[in-house]
């Protein structure tokens, strides 16, 4: 099965940690793609958002980073790589300034996913359909 919703990294840190912080409709989108047993994708420049962020305490992670990323090495989790075609789609992507944004949402429209986020410069974008 594939999936068809891709992450940002504050939400898998917000479904991991303290999943009272995700909107409603997140936690129904969430909740129905692990009932299905549908693979929920992570692009790969996440894990290095998380690693960054979490180390400089601005997560403000209730568990150690370690114990973050051994959660997302669950068969929940679908990990996607930074590809040219992404790379080549970040081009397209000159109104957000952020470059793991950029690659969060190039990968979202590449592989045709619905990004779940809370970023109000992705969603006011409309570059990408997206979960708030």
């Amino acid at each position: 099965m594939l999936p068809r919703l891709l992450l940002d990294a504050h939400i898998v840190v917000r479904w991991l940690t303290d999943s009272r912080k995700l909107s409603r409709e997140q936690t129904r989108v969430l909740e129905s793609a692990v009932r299905r047993t549908e693979p929920i994708a992570l692009s790969a420049i996440s894990l290095l958002e998380i690693a960054v962020i979490g180390s400089a305490g601005r997560l403000g992670l209730k568990v150690a980073l370690e114990e973050l990323f051994e959660d997302l090495q669950s068969p929940v989790f679908q990990i996607l790589p930074l590809t040219c075609e992404v790379a080549a789609e970040v081009v397209l992507l000159g109104n957000l300034r952020d470059p793991a944004d950029r690659v969060i949402v190039a990968t979202a429209r590449i592989e045709r996913l619905r990004l779940v986020t809370s970023d109000r410069r992705i969603i006011e974008s409309k570059l990408v359909a997206v979960v708030v």
